[in-house]
């Protein structure tokens, strides 16, 4: 009997080990599980954004010009009739939704890379503010993620300003797409939109202009740091026009997620790319990632390269209905020197040598 027990005992023990160990492989191979999906969640909440930015006012287009030849023709009237009456929603700062900016894909969009906002100075709430983001990438993912959506908590870091990203005025054209946009705060950058900010929507607005715009993105390359500004000016026109501060904003990574083919200045593929910006609003370019499913093959998905927004200090500007060029100048040279400033004090935290020197073009 006593044996009996002993042996019943034994197996006892055997079993609670066999089952102990085989719940630890369960767990280790859930949590790797875990992390590989996490990770394709990552790529493909990328993939949407850049699927969504290059295809879908196109794609939303063509499928509503099809229903008209359908059936459903009822839906294509009814949206168009909408689209009228609301055509000029974007020019007054749009519809952001605060549910859509906190979407938990802007949180595996911003893991993916990852992004990260930081902030070097406090903004006051009673001021109006243009943010100079610089460099522009190939998508400026980085002003996307930091001031589109809630990922990097741009609201917390700054309490009480409302961010506002500034985009090519034909994406608010795009059926579809302009609601998609709108609803993450992003506006047209022209003058209509910007004045209507500045001056009729109270104060705490911080618009975000990528200054160097289609131009700078034909020499966004991995590696290189230089930004089109030398002869950008119209932003601190603005800014004098409103007494709106201006607030140097750098993204450090910017330039390194996509791979570019650049064409030589007088070649054929930079004289078209050229007539694209002179007269649609934006270059062409011939760039890739990395693919869907691996990091080896080519593809439209950015490689993961950390980019980190650094947000500088505010340039108090005085509010000048007339600003002469001579003011405009002034402005533009503190600005510029500004910028450069919080390059050079930031460029080794995140990876550059100390000799690095940003290129102002």
């Amino acid at each position: 009997m006593k044996t009996l027990i002993a042996a019943y005992s034994g197996v006892l023990r055997g079993t609670g080990s066999s089952i102990l160990s085989a719940l630890q492989d369960l767990f280790s191979i859930t949590w790797l599980n875990r992390s590989k999906v996490e990770k394709q969640l990552q790529v493909i909440s990328v993939l949407q954004w850049v699927l969504s930015f290059l295809v879908l006012g196109v794609a939303c287009s063509a499928i509503l010009m099809y229903t008209f030849c359908t059936d459903c023709w009822l839906i294509a009237v009814l949206y168009f009739t909408w689209l009228a009456f609301d055509w000029n929603t974007p020019k007054k700062g749009g519809r952001r939704s605060q549910w859509v900016r906190n979407w938990a894909v802007w949180r595996y969009f911003r893991d993916y890379f990852p992004i990260q906002l930081v902030k070097t100075h406090n903004l006051l709430t009673t001021r109006n503010y243009i943010f100079g983001y610089h460099p522009h990438g190939i998508m400026g993912l980085g002003a996307f993620c930091n001031f589109s959506t809630e990922a990097t908590e741009v609201s917390k870091k700054f309490p009480g300003i409302r961010p506002y990203l500034a985009t090519l005025a034909g994406n608010f054209r795009m059926p579809v797409l302009r609601e998609y946009l709108m609803s993450g705060g992003i506006c047209p950058v022209n003058r209509d939109t910007i004045d209507y900010l500045l001056s009729k929507n109270g104060s705490g607005n911080a618009i975000i202009i990528v200054v160097g715009g289609a131009a700078e993105s034909l020499s966004s390359m991995p590696g290189k740091n230089a930004v089109t500004l030398r002869n950008r000016k119209g932003f601190v026109k603005l800014a004098l026009r409103h007494g709106a501060d201006l607030v140097p904003t750098y993204s450090f990574g910017e330039n390194e997620v996509y791979k570019q083919v650049i064409f030589e200045e007088g070649s054929w593929g930079r004289w078209v790319q050229k007539k694209f910006q002179k007269y649609i609003g934006f270059a062409p370019c011939i760039f890739h990632g990395r693919g869907l499913f691996s990091s080896d093959t080519w593809g439209l998905v950015p490689y993961s390269k950390p980019i980190t927004t650094v947000v500088g200090e505010p340039i108090t500007i005085p509010k000048l209905e007339h600003p002469t060029q001579q003011d405009i100048d002034l402005y533009h040279a503190m600005y510029m020197e500004a910028l450069v400033k919080l390059f050079d004090k930031h460029k080794t935290k995140f990876g550059l040598p100390e000799t690095e020197v940003l290129e102002v073009n």
